[in-house]
């Protein structure tokens, strides 16, 4: 299972921290990523992390501004925000699956889900 926190009211220019952490089974060589899904919106991916070897792959939306990254002792990923935009509101979910390098961001890939954790970014 799959577990996210860290979302809350922030202002424009503000930052957050978004946590992600695994339990029941290890994710060691799985991708973990982030996608969002503002209020009618299709769901839509943010960063992503390659467990082995630990490459990153940003959207270019938050490319600068997010930064992803993993603690592998505590099993855990997280999603520092800064310079956050009224346009970053959304529900935040944490995902991780066995996927391939071109699929990376592409939510379907992914088998398992956080629950989600809302994001408000105020003007």
């Amino acid at each position: 299972q799959l577990q996210a926190s860290g979302g809350g009211l922030v202002q424009a220019g503000g930052s957050l921290r978004l946590s992600c952490a695994a339990s029941g089974r290890t994710f060691s060589s799985y991708a973990k990523g982030w996608f969002r899904q503002a209020p009618g919106k299709e769901r839509e991916f943010v960063a992503v992390i390659r467990w082995s070897g630990g490459r990153t792959y940003y959207a270019d939306s938050v490319k600068g501004r997010f930064t992803i990254s993993r603690d592998n002792a505590k099993n855990t990923m997280y999603l520092q925000m800064n310079s956050l935009k009224p346009e970053d509101t959304a529900v935040y979910y944490c995902a991780a699956g066995n996927v391939i390098l071109s699929q990376l961001k592409m939510s379907a890939a992914y088998y398992y889900w956080g629950q989600g954790t809302q994001v408000t970014v105020s003007s």
